[in-house]
């Protein structure tokens, strides 16, 4: 479909939403909807945050599996729909985890041969990572979620005859997952296969690190920094910055890159192709980190003492390049950049990010400044670890709201000394040289800061965000469609 895999080649709208902040937080009737909402402003990009399996606390930044995806997302009434699931099923447990298993029995029994033919498909297809994962969760949830470190040892160091052991005894178990994660794909690839035949091209986003206690780790501990006993004694993140004093303290292993390297970066390529199935363009975050990554010891207890290691991106890119020449790229490029990340960028001719709520410090030279955005960029108010930009506004001291005013004065954004925001940020974002354009939901909203999706340092209150329809007041639809035309983002449209 041209108008998807041109994605970045014609100027273009889109919105940030994660999945968990659809009303039902799920992939089914309201995650269609949303892609007719946006269908109906003309957006043609929806971007999500990622879809992997989270640990407890949520972030989709911390998951299980490079693979995976979230079971949360898994759509019930969907499964009705199908006849997995029954009144019956449904009204007997609110469990989601017990109605996935009454699911796959279900499925069993009625023995569907088409149906039974995709699983096989689907598990035959994904083995490579899957057989793997599925013997991690069902490991995990009979030693009661304990990290893989702190499981017996013949477990966790994977000897041949445990690991034989486990397949054989957790086989019913290892089956379970496995029809979970078809379930996901399944309910995921319907979603696209929907947005793309109305235009709208689904923007993915992948963590440059992966969690300690992941299957990945436990499958392939010799791609990790890890000691003799497999624990580890660096620690990724990032030092001081915009977002905390003390910078950020991540915790993920840092990666083994000679040993990536060594055998042709065969478990980044295929994670990459996982996500490029999954999307139409994916964003890789933390792209500074493939230039060089900030090590911390693994007992500090903040990331203010680390040090920079190099990291073979240019390699990486290539081979990512080389066996997956159609994948679309965006760099996270935020933070502290160096003129070697900014080459390494370039050299692959990927798409950086500006945020507008960085563009105001009176600096001229700011870089995040409208008139500063180039056309290889992907533009936003603000990203899921901002504040909404209503908040940021309201945040903002005398001294900083006054540069912030006489800058919209300055350029014309100002009518009858009226400033409406966040609809400003959205002109300002829209009217930009920026190929891409991209809103968050808050923002379309108009929503303050208890509406934030992620305050980066702490880790009580993030990732639980809904948004209800009835927020979508109406003439917003309308509005908004207006000035996506206006500002020539409409790539169907354009065309007629």
């Amino acid at each position: 479909m041209a108008y998807i895999a041109q994605v970045l080649k014609q100027r273009r709208a889109g919105v940030l939403l994660h999945i968990t902040s659809l009303p039902k937080a799920d992939l089914g009737q309201d995650a269609f909807k949303f892609v007719d909402f946006l269908s109906s402003i003309g957006a043609t990009v929806w971007q999500t945050l990622p879809l992997n399996m989270p640990h407890a606390d949520g972030s989709p930044y911390q998951c299980l599996s490079a693979h995976a995806g979230n079971l949360d997302l898994i759509s019930l009434d969907v499964l009705k729909q199908q006849g997995w699931l029954s009144e019956n099923d449904l009204d007997a447990s609110e469990d989601k985890s017990v109605l996935l298993a009454m699911a796959f029995t279900n499925f069993n029994r009625l023995n569907i041969p088409q149906a039974q033919a995709s699983f096989e498909r689907f598990t035959k297809q994904q083995a490579h990572w899957l057989d793997d994962f599925a013997l991690f969760i069902a490991l995990r949830h009979y030693y009661q979620h304990v990290s893989w470190c702190d499981w017996p040892s013949a477990l966790k160091l994977r000897q041949l005859e445990a690991i034989k052991q486990a397949q054989h005894e957790f086989a019913d178990a290892v089956e379970l997952e496995r029809f979970k994660q078809f379930l996901f794909f399944e309910q995921w690839h319907a979603l696209k296969e929907y947005a793309n035949s109305r235009h709208i091209a689904l923007f993915g986003d992948i963590p440059i690190f992966i969690s300690y206690d992941s299957a990945d780790v436990w499958a392939q501990p010799d791609m990790f920094k890890l000691d003799a006993d497999l624990n580890m004694t660096v620690v990724a993140g990032v030092p001081p910055d915009y977002f905390s004093e003390t910078g950020q303290h991540w915790g993920n292993p840092h990666y083994n890159w000679p040993a990536m390297q060594a055998d042709g970066f065969k478990w980044w390529l295929a994670r990459m192709r996982t996500q490029n199935a999954l999307f139409d363009m994916v964003r890789i975050d933390h792209f500074r980190g493939l230039q060089a990554a900030w090590e911390i010891p693994a007992d500090a207890p903040t990331a203010m003492n680390g040090e920079w290691v190099l990291a073979p991106g240019e390699a990486l890119l290539d081979a990512i390049t080389k066996h997956l020449p159609l994948i679309t790229l965006v760099a996270e490029d935020l933070g502290i950049i160096t003129d070697e990340v900014n080459a390494l960028r370039e050299k692959f001719d990927l798409p950086g990010m500006k945020i507008l709520q960085f563009a105001f410090d009176g600096s001229a030279e700011n870089p995040y400044l409208p008139e500063k955005i180039t056309e290889n960029s992907v533009v936003y108010t603000g990203t899921h670890d901002n504040d909404t930009s209503l908040g940021w506004y309201e945040n903002l001291n005398d001294h900083q709201r006054e540069i912030f005013h006489r800058y919209l004065t300055e350029h014309g954004y100002v009518e009858h000394d009226v400033i409406d925001m966040p609809l400003v940020l959205i002109q300002m974002a829209l009217s930009s040289n920026a190929t891409l354009a991209i809103i968050p939901m808050q923002d379309i909203l108009k929503l303050g800061s208890e509406h934030r999706m992620n305050t980066p340092g702490t880790i009580e209150g993030n990732w639980q965000w809904r948004f209800d329809w009835v927020q979508l007041k109406d003439g917003l639809a309308e509005a908004l469609e207006y000035l996506v035309l206006q500002n020539k983002r409409n790539p169907l449209a354009i065309r007629g």
